[in-house]
Parts: structure tokens; C-alpha cells; sequence
């Protein structure tokens, strides 16, 4: 009696070889029926594109690369050591002062104030420099009620940003040197008219509230009144421009433009407080108008 036969299903890669043996066999009969039907058909075969049948393999992974991390400056943690290790004493290291110093800097001495010495109000980060693999140089000021002193504080910070060590004493530092101002850009002396009549009445209204803000913008400027009110009064002392245009009588052709620098007093019930206003104007219907406030912003030439 034979042996009963036992029908195996094909795997896929049977499946992938049947497929190209069958596609193999078609092409080769497409050949010889365009050979017997002519020389135009056989170059009409060759001119049609080849079927490859290709096994699919698991996608590769996508490589996603993000940009390095800006490093984690330390100023704010520097400057809560500083403010630790000003007010703690080496004869008291159970101190919470000493105990929150010795937290950034285990190696770093602590100080030996003198009975009564005062201890800063205030201190307060003013300048970090990154100097390469995770190491910085903070300065800091601490302020007291009749001086300000600068340290320099060296600091390591991980590559994560979560641990700062400070590594070395502080270094009491000279106060900055004041830099060279540069020549002003607001070289044109602008005379009572309407132009220091309109920024004026606008710094008025900005500064004490008294009447609205908007009537004196341009068209899609938006600016609101100081809140609270700063000023029972402003007083104009100088107006300087930029240009020329704003220096005239009357007012100028409409889209004329002006750049001005006005120096004010602001009078309150604290006192008489000299201030500065960087602003541009722009001529519309006979009049100048606020169209924006550029204060803080320096003069841009």
C-alpha cells in the first residue's frame, strides 16, 4: 500500500520564488510572440518597463537627531552661594547660612566676619561667561545699604544641568569701568511747535492719566497709559531728532517720518524724576503722530 502523501503549504519565500519563476516565464513567451509578430513589436517589449519582484525587509529606524542643549548657566545657584557664604561664619559651620554655602561648595573656606558686620540686602547675578566643558565664571553684586561689592565665583555645572558645584573662593572684584558713549544719533535740535506740542501732551496722558493715549497714535499703533498713574506732572526740557523734517514750523508732507529723543521731568508726590523717551512720528492730515515708543531700545542709526 503506498505511503499517503502529506501536502506541505508553501512558505512565503516559496511563494516569492514562484512568483519570479512565473514572471520570468511570461517575459520570455513575450519575447518570442513579438519576434514572430515583427521587428516593431519587439522594440515596443523592450521599451516597456522590467517587473521585479523585490522581498521587503523591516523598515530602518528612523535616526532623529535634535540640536545640542544650550548649556544650563549657574548665575541664579552662584549667586544663592554668594548670598550663603557672605552671611555665614567659619566658627559657626552648624550655621544654616554655613550649611547652605558648604551645599555648592564643600571645598571652598568659609569667612570669619567681624562682630556686628552687616550682612548684604541684596545679591543679585550680573554676568555669567561659559568657558568651555561645563565651567563658568560668575560674577555677582552684593548690594549693602552704602556699598556694592563684586565677585567673581568659578563654577562646574553637569552636562545634565541638575548639579552645580562651586570650585573655588570668591574673588572680590572693582566695580565695572564705565564704557565710552558712543555720539548720539539725535543731532537736530527741535524747537516748541507742533511736534514737542504733540509728544507733550502724549507723555502727559501716558505718564498721569490725564486724557486718553489713543488720540495721539497713528493709525494701527496701540500703546496704554502708564498703570498706576506715575506723575501729577511732565514738564518737556529737550526734544532732539534724527531728521531735519522734524525741526519745521509746519507740519510736513503726510508719511514723513521723525525719530526724537525727549528728556522730561515727571513731578510726584516722591519728587522730581528726569526721564528720557525715545519715540517716532509720523505726519498725517496737518499733524504729527505716536507711531511707536522705542524706549530701552538705544539709538539705531
Amino acid at each position: 500500500m503506498p505511503a499517503p502523501t502529506v501536502e506541505v503549504p508553501p512558505t512565503a519565500a516559496g511563494l516569492d520564488l514562484q512568483r519570479t519563476r512565473r514572471t520570468l516565464r511570461l517575459g520570455r513567451a513575450g519575447v518570442w510572440v513579438c519576434l514572430m509578430a515583427g521587428p516593431a513589436a519587439f522594440a515596443l517589449a523592450l521599451a516597456q518597463p522590467a517587473t521585479t519582484v523585490v522581498a521587503q525587509g523591516a523598515p530602518a529606524p528612523a535616526h532623529t537627531s535634535s540640536a545640542a542643549a544650550a548649556p544650563a548657566d549657574p548665575s541664579g545657584y552662584v549667586a544663592e552661594f554668594v548670598d550663603a557664604w557672605l552671611r555665614s561664619d567659619a566658627n559657626a559651620p552648624d550655621s544654616a547660612p554655613a550649611l547652605r554655602a558648604m551645599q555648592f561648595a564643600p571645598d571652598v573656606a568659609l569667612p570669619e566676619p567681624a562682630s556686628g558686620a552687616k550682612a548684604p540686602q541684596k545679591v543679585t547675578a550680573v554676568r555669567s561667561v561659559h568657558r568651555t566643558r561645563g565651567r563658568w565664571s560668575v560674577t555677582v553684586a552684593a548690594q549693602y545699604a552704602d556699598s556694592v561689592r563684586y565677585f567673581a565665583v568659578p563654577a562646574t555645572v553637569s552636562a545634565s544641568g541638575d548639579a552645580v558645584t562651586v570650585t573655588g573662593t570668591p574673588a572680590l572684584m572693582a566695580a565695572p569701568a564705565a564704557a565710552k558713549a558712543l555720539p548720539t544719533a539725535y543731532k537736530v535740535d527741535v524747537p516748541n511747535g507742533p511736534l514737542t506740542d504733540t509728544v507733550g501732551d502724549f507723555l502727559t496722558a501716558y505718564l498721569t492719566g490725564s486724557g486718553k493715549v489713543d488720540r495721539y497714535l497713528a493709525p494701527q499703533t496701540s500703546l496704554t497709559a502708564v498703570i498706576p498713574v506715575a506723575a501729577d506732572k511732565v514738564d518737556i526740557e529737550v526734544v532732539a531728532a534724527r531728521e531735519e523734517a522734524a525741526a519745521t514750523e509746519r507740519v510736513p508732507a503726510d508719511g514723513t517720518q521723525a525719530h526724537v529723543r525727549a528728556d522730561a521731568t515727571a513731578h510726584t508726590t516722591s519728587g522730581r524724576w528726569p526721564l528720557s523717551y525715545e519715540l517716532n512720528l509720523a505726519a498725517r492730515g496737518g499733524r504729527w503722530e505716536i507711531a511707536e515708543l522705542t524706549s530701552g531700545g538705544g539709538e539705531a542709526k
